[in-house]
């Protein structure tokens, strides 16, 4: 009667798959309770030191988690106040700007008329009628845009909330854990939750060292090709590269119309181009997998992978929380024994026997290669 049932490769597999389903579409569906919770987790992480510490100096725990909240507003308020300042001097210059591409349409309306042998009457009919379009298509999507500012508001409120709990809970989180999996397995699962928090302290300490190289070539290329407001631009672009794949794009586009505007030649916006398509393959080849991914001790292939799984599964937002999650992930397979398999193929660690000595091949080469005397 004890004896267990061995179930055969077909069924085991089978079960795998529908629970692998299952998994992902109860983390789809329930998208919009997990992502707010997991960002307050990775946020509680970063502030539980701080937390911690004043604990130490005998804080009250309520008091001690508004003050690191409290810390942490005022340093995204201050970076955004120097974001402001750096953007005042562009915004007086605003309207100028629009002069002068207004003159620069204007232009290219009459060069398009001449070279198209076209009327300039009917160039600016079809971009009326290209701009009355756009709006009736933009009129459609305002509805679902609405939505979309009501999901964010409510994200940006409740997310305070969530970490102001994560973090007055986390002894009784932390003991949950240990009282999950037993006393006998308490040292392993303690060392699990450091490992963890170094994973994601890690993570945002490479992120963060992303964004100021990022930010630096932006501002030093776009300086040296002379663009004006280069510092403010390099910034804003270093912050859009921190969305995957669109955010380069969507960086590059208003420092490309400032150098159509402001220089006498179209090759500069050409230039600004290249320069962000050089600083993304930076990015993409040097930085982020040196980096950022290096933190959490994943490999390439799994950190794109897991970019794009997430992205498909939860967009923007879990592009990018894909690498801290798989770095978790990581961990967890690397402490449970049957998964530890998995948690080699997510690593970047190189097995010893892939390494080929091509020395003796090399030798074997040049000997066959020899004259003989």
């Amino acid at each position: 009667m004890n004896e267990k049932v061995k179930l055969p490769l077909y069924a085991k597999l089978t079960l795998i798959l529908l629970g692998m389903i299952a998994l992902v579409a109860i983390l789809y569906i329930a998208k919009s309770i997990i992502i707010p919770l997991i960002f307050a987790i990775i946020i509680a992480i970063v502030l539980h030191p701080i937390v911690n510490f004043f604990v130490g100096i005998r804080v009250n725990r309520v008091i001690a988690i508004l003050f690191a909240l409290l810390l942490t507003f005022i340093v995204i308020a201050g970076f955004a106040a120097l974001i402001m300042s750096q953007a005042t001097r562009f915004s007086d210059s605003w309207p100028m700007l629009v002069d002068k591409f207004t003159e620069l349409v204007h232009e290219s309306t009459k060069w398009a008329s001449n070279y198209f042998d076209i009327s300039t009457r009917k160039i600016t009919e079809w971009i009326a009628e290209s701009k009355a379009e756009l709006i009736d298509k933009s009129s459609d999507k305002i509805g679902s845009t609405i939505i979309g500012v009501g999901s964010m508001l409510a994200f940006i409120f409740i997310l305070p909330v969530y970490i102001f709990l994560i973090l007055y809970y986390q002894p009784i989180l932390v003991e949950f854990f240990h009282k999950l999996f037993g006393v006998t397995h308490r040292t392993e699962v303690g060392a699990v939750i450091s490992q963890i928090k170094t994973i994601i302290q890690r993570y945002l300490i490479g992120l963060s060292f992303e964004v100021v190289i990022v930010a630096a070539l932006f501002s030093g290329g776009l300086m040296l090709l002379g663009i004006e407001y280069a510092i403010i631009l390099g910034v804003i672009g270093a912050l859009l590269n921190l969305i995957p794949y669109l955010g380069a794009i969507m960086g590059a586009v208003l420092p490309m119309i400032i150098a159509i505007i402001t220089k006498p030649s179209p090759w500069s916006a050409v230039l600004v181009l290249a320069l962000y398509i050089v600083v993304q393959f930076i990015d993409n080849n040097y930085i982020v997998p040196k980096i950022v991914a290096s933190k959490v001790k994943i490999s390439i292939l799994a950190s794109i992978t897991a970019v794009f799984a997430f992205g498909m599964l939860w967009g923007i937002p879990g592009m990018f929380l894909a690498i801290p999650i798989t770095g978790i992930v990581k961990h967890i397979f690397d402490n449970v024994e049957n998964l530890k398999p998995w948690g080699f193929l997510l690593g970047d660690t190189m097995p010893s026997s892939s390494i080929i000595n091509i020395k003796p091949i090399i030798e074997k080469i040049i000997g066959k290669s020899k004259p003989k005397v």
